[in-house]
């Protein structure tokens, strides 16, 4: 992942969208020792690594306020922060990608494969360099 790129992370609740997210933040170098949560609430947490920021977001409890998402994704500044160069991590951000700025790196969408594993589908130009 580079600065700027956007990884826009889909699937149902349970699909282990905040699992992967974390396995990616400690792969670019977030310590393993610290907690990768669910931004659900906060909507947007923040690690710098050595790849530079990287913005962790859940859009999921923006659907249902009556505003567009597009309005509420532009309320957190997101886009702007990926202009300046953060990674933005997205979950549940895969209706939103124009909102975001567009032409997203990689799109995951996961779906669960058994009581203990997952399926994951990969899309956009990171996706050949990770298959």
């Amino acid at each position: 992942m580079q600065p700027g790129d956007l990884v826009l992370l889909g699937g149902d609740l349970g699909a282990g969208k905040t699992f992967l997210a974390g396995a990616i933040l400690h792969a670019l170098g977030v310590d393993a020792g610290e907690a990768v949560t669910s931004p659900t609430f906060s909507l947007v947490h923040e690690y710098a690594t050595p790849r530079g920021l990287v913005l962790h977001a859940d859009l999921y409890r923006l659907r249902d306020g009556g505003v567009p998402l597009a309005a509420e994704v532009a309320r957190l500044g997101l886009r702007e922060r990926r202009a300046e160069g953060a990674i933005l991590l997205v979950e549940w951000g895969t209706d939103a990608e124009g909102a975001l700025g567009g032409n997203a790196a990689l799109v995951v969408a996961l779906t669960v494969a058994g009581a203990s594993s997952r399926r994951a589908e990969l899309a956009g130009p990171a996706a050949a360099a990770l298959a």
